[in-house]
């Protein structure tokens, strides 16, 4: 792998070496050209991407595009090194939802806009051990590429500028506007891969076929105004990378650990219409509905081939299982967003309002599965409940030019939002999380688990239906002062219903030495409100304890909750929980730009703290045992509720991130070679948690964020990664090659010695397309994600004793080797 690694960076820098001695211009018809004019992180018209204040990388439609994922989030990834999006499996909704992270910051701690207009994020939290635990994020594949013109991402604190979330930075994505022309793209691949494994040998593996239709069409609305319908379908077959079950006999695959089975159809409405007087109307509307299938862990039968018990004896169901099964997780996810707006002038300012709704919807169910407590009767299917995220947002934004004697005119920018949001937590039905009839297995003393097997449903208690409103303004000011400097000032001062009110601040500046060589820089204040679903998220299960009714009249069994619980409820309060409050942030940058002709090239620093981070807390249990000193404590403190073990969300966590991006770029046109485009570009980031809260509730300090928590912050996401890519277009004929080098990232164990912990390995991916373009418009690409079939390392035995999970959900670019694919493009 290294050898691959190594010889992968001396091709492409070799190639860098020779193209750079060809012909060095820039063709003007080049959509990838330096002076792409962006709108995020200024509010500034005109300004390109290399002369803004803040580092901002441009995404087009076409380098969505260039690759065999046809999904948001994957090609996000490969084009901005900054942005990682690992691909979890066996994490619940997690494995259908999956979150982008922009320079190892939470999930949650990057804003996403939809043509500048606030999106609302997923109803889901994650809350297992992922990369992204205890956030809410923004589901960006629901939103069809095909609808997409630009993504923007600001790598720069922007919450004075955007309000909450912006502390690592923005991404904005602009719809496609076209009153005329469509494409139509059909793309279908599959993984072609082998692993060794330790239990079962090689495996030579076909799966993961994937089948993507996506297309657009522009309209005229009347003679001066546009409607852009986009569309896609897309059916993606489940990946299975598990290793054979050496726990069952003959030894064979259980298991199933990849992506999950999925389905969705999207569809994007984008319009604008000019009216009288210079104003124009505007919105959009967008849907997604989504059916994605994962498994949990496999139940083994009840007995071993030994003939002993198995560990999963109190959920097996010997009439419908013999053999054990694997439960299916279903999340079916509605997704809607629309907005309606107005833009024109008025006494010289260009005033932009509208108001935007959106809402996510996830629908929970498990199949192939039982609840043991109802015996032979178990359903085999359950519905489990669902969560609901609504936000209805109305933006006001007016900004004018001003002459104020300076060396430019002084950009003047400010405005409001208010914003209300919901959330819903809605319980399953009976049978998912009751306790049935049968309360021991056939032994007459293994009492019995109930509840879905998989995950188990909301029950009543956990319900909730709760809102909250917010009010924002905001001044931002930007202008040139001497011949050579532009400042940029921003505030912003928030107001939320339910936390209080936070006040932000940026200062931003940069001063061009040359057209060819400029500094920037700035610092900035942040914060992020507590989200809905970190207050409100409650899941739980009841088990039954036997206890003895008084007078030595025999025992009866008392059920008993656990799970999450909202820090003010009164299991919360009664461990010392406390309402949350916005993390807070500081973000500082230092950068330079140089360009020269077809060569450009940008290198930032940045330094972003974070205090009082909103975290998960570690579980609170009674069980006693040498790592549990308050287990009495504790006990005593829950018994009143009915609780055996509990955690819930707190502030408290310190954090600090140090890195550099750096991208470099040079473009060729040669009569006779054709035209190249070569990018380097890196990403160095270290992540280091500074302060975790211990509990003061407690007889002994207890962490409330341990030594595994603490890891997956600051090692669960690549120090270093790289990428160089190259893009040739000659005639009819195009390629790219793309080679990304990916850090070494750490899984952390349970155990606080360490000995549990795992490394991925340090890897390197290499992505290749050929394309050709048929006289009548058509285009045939054909190409390989991953074209080595590159792994991380595997699991051993030791810390994998089922096989179901031979590499680590913390993999960069997940596990499932090498996708061969084809893919149609006709534009009209």
């Amino acid at each position: 792998m290294r050898f691959k690694t190594i010889l992968m960076a001396a091709t492409s820098l070799a190639a860098v070496a020779g193209v750079a001695q060809a012909q060095d211009t820039t063709p003007a018809d080049d959509a990838n050209a330096v002076e792409q004019v962006v709108v995020t992180g200024t509010r500034t018209t005109g300004r390109s991407r290399l002369d803004t204040l803040a580092p901002v990388d441009v995404v087009t439609a076409k380098n969505l595009q260039q690759r065999g994922a046809t999904d948001i989030s994957t090609a996000l990834a490969a084009t901005v090194p900054s942005i990682n999006f690992p691909r979890p499996s066996n994490t619940d909704g997690t494995d259908a939802i999956r979150p982008i992270v922009l320079r190892g910051m939470g999930p949650d701690q990057t804003l996403v806009l939809v043509d500048g207009a606030r999106r609302h994020t997923s109803a889901l939290i994650n809350v297992n051990g992922s990369v992204g635990r205890g956030s809410a994020a923004v589901d960006l594949n629901a939103i069809p590429s095909s609808a997409i013109d630009r993504i923007e991402v600001l790598r720069d604190g922007a919450s004075a500028q955007y309000g909450s979330d912006a502390i690592a930075g923005v991404v904005n994505l602009h719809l496609r506007e076209a009153d005329h022309g469509g494409g139509l793209t059909v793309t279908y691949g599959e993984y072609v891969t082998s692993f060794k494994g330790f239990y079962g040998g090689k495996h030579n593996i076909s799966d993961g076929g994937s089948a993507t239709v996506a297309g657009w069409q522009g309209f005229k609305l009347g003679s001066d105004g546009f409607l852009t319908v986009s569309a896609q379908y897309r059916d993606l077959d489940p990946t299975n990378r598990a290793d054979n079950d050496p726990r069952v006999s003959p030894s064979r695959i259980t298991a199933r650990t990849g992506d999950p089975k999925t389905e969705d159809v999207s569809i994007y409405l984008n319009a604008a219409k000019p009216l009288a007087a210079g104003w124009e109307a505007y919105g959009w509307y967008g849907y997604q509905q989504r059916d994605a299938n994962s498994a949990a862990s496999f139940r083994q039968p009840a007995f071993t081939p030994t003939g002993a018990k198995s560990s999963d004896y109190n959920q097996a169901v010997p009439s419908i299982f013999p053999n054990g099964y694997l439960p299916l997780l279903t999340t079916d996810t509605e997704d809607v967003a629309a907005a309606v707006g107005l833009r024109g002038e008025l006494g010289g300012f260009k005033i932009d309002t509208n108001l935007v709704y959106g809402k996510n919807d996830i629908d929970f169910g498990v199949e192939n599965t039982v609840n043991p407590s109802y015996g032979a009767a178990s359903p085999t299917s359950f519905a489990a409940g669902g969560l609901t995220y609504d936000q209805l947002t109305y933006g006001l934004d007016a900004s004018r030019e001003f002459e104020v004697g300076l060396a430019g005119p002084l950009n003047v920018a400010f405005g409001l939002e208010a914003r209300r949001e919901s959330f819903q937590i809605n319980p399953g039905e009976v049978a998912s999380y009751a306790r049935g009839p049968v309360a021991f297995a056939a032994d007459g003393t293994t009492a019995l688990t109930f509840g879905s097997r998989g995950f188990t449903g909301f029950t009543p208690s956990n319900a909730v239906d709760v809102d909250r409103h917010a009010v924002g303004v905001y001044l931002d000011l930007e202008g040139k002062v001497t011949e050579g400097l532009t400042v940029g000032v921003a505030g912003r001062y928030e107001d939320y219903s339910d936390f209080g009110s936070s006040t932000t601040g940026k200062f931003t500046a940069r001063y061009d030495f040359s057209p060819s060589f400029a500094v920037r820089g700035g610092i900035s204040t942040g914060f992020r409100a507590p989200s809905l679903q970190q207050q409100y998220y409650t899941a739980t299960s009841i088990t039954y304890v036997a206890q003895a009714l008084p007078g030595g009249g025999g025992t009866t069994l008392v059920p008993f909750e656990s799970g999450t619980y909202p820090s003010v409820s009164p299991v919360g309060l009664a461990l010392g929980g406390k309402p949350l409050k916005a993390e807070d942030s500081t973000n500082y940058s230092l950068g330079v730009v140089y360009r020269k002709g077809a060569f450009e090239l940008t290198v930032d620093g940045y330094q972003i703290d974070v205090d009082d981070r909103i975290v998960l807390s570690e579980l609170f249990s009674n069980a006693a045992g040498a790592s549990n000193p308050n287990a009495a404590q504790i006990g005593a403190l829950l018994a009143p509720y009915g609780t055996t073990a509990a955690r819930f969300f707190i502030n408290g966590v310190d954090t600090s991130t140090k890195g550099v991006d750096v991208v470099a770029r040079y473009r060729i046109n040669d009569e006779q070679a054709g035209i190249f485009d070569l990018t380097l570009a890196a990403n160095l980031n270290d992540f280091s948690v500074e302060k975790t809260p211990v509990t003061t509730t407690l007889a002994t300090p207890q962490s409330l964020f341990a030594r595994q928590a603490t890891l997956r912050f600051e090692k669960g996401t690549p120090r270093e990664k790289i990428t160089l890519q190259g893009d040739w277009t000659k005639d009819q004929w195009g390629a790219t090659l793309r080679s990304t080098f990916y850090g070494d990232v750490l899984a952390p164990g349970t155990a606080n010695d360490g000995s549990t912990d795992w490394k991925t390995g340090a890897s390197g991916v290499v992505d290749a397309e050929v394309r050709y373009t048929f006289p009548i418009g058509l285009t045939l690409s054909a190409g390989a994600d991953n074209l080595f079939d590159q792994y991380t390392n595997q699991i051993p035995p030791n810390l994998n004793t089922s096989g179901a999970g031979p590499y680590s959900n913390f993999s960069p670019y997940g596990f499932n080797g090498r996708f061969l694919y084809t893919r149609l493009s006709y534009s009209w």
